[in-house]
């Protein structure tokens, strides 16, 4: 597995990567059989030190934490238990996600768009309905089932997920609704 640890303006020492690999290799073994990747963040927010961590499955599956304290070390420990929380939920899910997959993950390009904030007052009419691109990027959608889509989007705390529906290639979407419940959007099935 390739571990990825680095810093925000933060100095990182070779003994907190070291702890960092230790706790965290413990933790993705328990869990989750065949990861390949794990990205470590360390940032300050005012007092607090805060750590991120993003772990990608070969299953095409991506678990997200964040953890904050006052002491680098204890932000760490408050990213890994939050992690260890979130994979020990889903473990089951996690290795029978394997079972019915007969290959990994395959993964489908796509062209993500930032466009500009809109700078006018309610009551002034726009000079023109065509939005300013500001960035243009290259994304990746899954092709995934369902329930693999809604475990992704708890598993990643994301709020949207755009993929491919493994059962008819069309592209689907899975969001987190306010009152906490799952939607998913299928257009195929629009009459």
């Amino acid at each position: 597995m390739r571990y990825q640890i680095s810093g925000k303006q933060i100095d990182i020492g070779e003994a907190l990567q070291t702890h960092v690999k230790a706790e965290l290799g413990e933790v993705i073994e328990k869990y989750a059989q065949r990861p390949t990747e794990c990205v470590v963040v360390f940032s300050r927010s005012a007092h607090e030190y805060v750590c991120e961590t993003v772990i990608r499955l070969s299953t095409g599956l991506t678990a997200q934490a964040k953890g904050t304290a006052t002491e680098i070390y204890a932000a760490f420990e408050a990213c890994r238990e939050r992690m260890d929380k979130q994979l020990r939920r889903y473990k089951r899910r996690i290795r029978n996600h394997h079972v019915d997959r007969k290959g990994p993950v395959e993964f489908g390009g796509a062209s993500q768009y930032i466009l500009a904030a809109s700078e006018e007052t309610e009551d002034a009419e726009p000079d023109t309905l065509a939005p300013v691109v500001i960035a243009e990027m290259e994304t990746k959608i899954p092709s995934i089932t369902v329930g693999e889509a809604v475990m992704q989007l708890e598993l990643a705390g994301q709020k949207l997920l755009v993929f491919r529906n493994e059962g008819h290639g069309g592209v689907n979407v899975v969001y987190r609704r306010e009152d906490g419940n799952i939607g998913w959007i299928d257009p195929r099935n629009s009459r």
